[in-house]
């Protein structure tokens, strides 16, 4: 017989990633008692086979990029770089793929983990199948959220299975760099792991099914990331599906819908991202398995008062940094409910996730860096604003021929024209990444343009591009 045990909490998380994290520690800085359920590696996607190790991974090819821009300095980094190094560096990042650090950290918080896989079991009830078969039934008093996040989806192509595609993680787990890499898709991990393994020593073809990369972004962000790709080795083919993959003899041939028939070592399908929903008993609170689970500004799931559904797997905002937002968010309204304590549900109130329609913001790690808050130009445009967009090159601020000779990247800000506010910013350009707070800030802020002109940027950074924007807009 399995042996069973009961225990009582106020909270309980199911998903130990950054947002399960988070989630916990606000419910336990409000006094709550919290237990964590996870199934893999604390610390979750972002931890061991997303953020950090690709942008472990990245790093050392933007900074060779930066170098080779500067006389003096790019005769000295024209070589290749040194891929085990990096590697090893990428393995210090993930802790070798072991959490006794996140564990430490989340014991610190007074949280209790439960290893195992955990499911709901009616309202407030989660069933935990530990490793050793023993089941564990948590109830909770206040709230169970949901954190588990998404995992790749993969296209129906038939035996794809037999083939052993690469998904995000193994793109980011490789121990080695092959020799030919096929890349399917056009958004982040396909641009990211595209850059990262040509750089690396990979010969990699992208095969992109739209008209170009990263389509959720202004398209001059995809179009100048794409013509680096191409310029760095990339056989970059847009307009391409991937009718069929096979392994002969250890090679994967794929075969396009034009009938091109492509060679490689590995294929990496980037296609994706499906909810993690469909093994944690949602069936057993009336919704349904495998499914995005639909919640209010407070990330409490629709048609529920007990159930969270926070990060990813409620399909807001696919990026870490927004779910530990909604973490935030979620952790102080379980909070104030459990008071018996009015919510502060008012737009941007303590208790509401309202960047997320707002202000949400992104970088992607290539080479030049794309980066972007708010709403883009069209988005702005189909929500009904009356808006203007203003653009300018780089190559108008001192700062960007500092950074680098050849410096080549573009700015573009959304202005409401009714209330004189932005409603998106986007930045493309080494370094950029850097720049995107204070795009987040001032969306977010909903800062004037006329306030904006009092916000002096530092001569001469890439910071400047504002100054440029700002005169653009009142000289249009």
């Amino acid at each position: 017989m399995t042996e069973t045990e009961s225990i009582e909490y106020d909270v309980v998380v199911i998903g130990g990633g950054p947002v399960g994290e988070n989630v916990a520690d606000r419910t336990r800085a409000a006094g709550l008692t919290t237990a964590v359920v996870e199934n893999e590696l604390l610390g979750g996607e972002c931890s061991y086979w997303a953020c950090m190790p690709s942008k472990a991974l990245l790093r050392p090819v933007i900074v060779q990029a930066d170098a080779r821009r500067l006389p003096g300095l790019a005769g000295a980094v024209q070589g290749s770089l040194d891929t085990p190094a990096v590697l090893a560096r990428r393995d210090e990042f993930t802790s070798h793929w072991k959490d006794d650090g996140q564990v430490a950290w989340l014991e610190g918080t007074g949280a209790d983990l439960h290893r195992g896989h955990g499911r709901l079991a009616g309202p407030r009830t989660v069933t935990v199948t530990g490793p050793d078969g023993k089941v564990t039934t948590l109830t909770a008093r206040h709230a169970v959220a949901v954190s588990t996040g998404t995992r790749a989806q993969l296209p129906d192509l038939p035996d794809l299975a037999g083939v052993r595609p690469w998904t995000s993680r193994e793109a980011t787990s490789a121990e080695a760099a092959p020799g030919r890499l096929i890349v399917v898709g056009g958004g982040v991990v396909a641009a990211e792991m595209a850059t990262a393994w040509q750089a690396l020593g990979s010969r990699v073809t992208l095969l992109v099914r739209g008209k170009g990369l990263l389509n959720r972004m202004e398209p001059f962000a995809g179009e100048l990331v794409a013509e680096s790709l191409a310029e760095a080795g990339v056989d970059v083919r847009t307009g391409t599906s991937v009718e069929s993959v096979t392994r002969e003899s250890g090679t994967v041939v794929a075969v396009t819908g034009t009938g091109d028939r492509i060679e490689a070592d590995e294929i990496l399908f980037a296609t994706g991202r499906v909810p993690h929903t469909d093994d944690i008993g949602l069936d057993t609170v009336g919704l349904a398995p495998g499914s995005w689970l639909e919640v209010d500004d407070s990330l409490l799931v629709t048609g529920t008062d007990w159930l969270y559904a926070v990060g990813d797997v409620n399909h807001r905002a696919l990026l870490t940094h927004q779910g530990k937002y909604q973490a935030r968010i979620a952790g102080a309204a379980i909070a104030a409910r459990a008071a018996g304590s009015p919510l502060l549900d008012e737009e941007w109130g303590a208790h509401v996730a309202t960047a997320d329609h707002h202000a949400v913001p992104q970088v992607v790690f290539t080479e030049p860096e794309a980066a972007a808050v708010g709403l883009s130009l069209a988005e702005a445009e189909q929500a009904g604003h009356r808006v203007r967009a203003v653009d300018v090159e780089f190559s108008s601020v001192a700062g960007a021929g500092l950074y680098g000779d050849g410096y080549k990247g573009r700015a573009r800000m959304v202005v409401d024209v009714e209330d004189e506010i932005l409603r998106g910013v986007t930045f493309v350009g080494p370094g950029v990444g850097e720049l995107i707070h204070s795009a987040t800030i001032a969306v977010a802020g909903r800062v004037p343009v006329s306030r904006l002109w009092h916000a002096v940027a530092s001569y001469p950074t890439l910071s400047e591009v504002w100054l440029r924007l700002l005169e653009a807009y009142r000289d249009s």
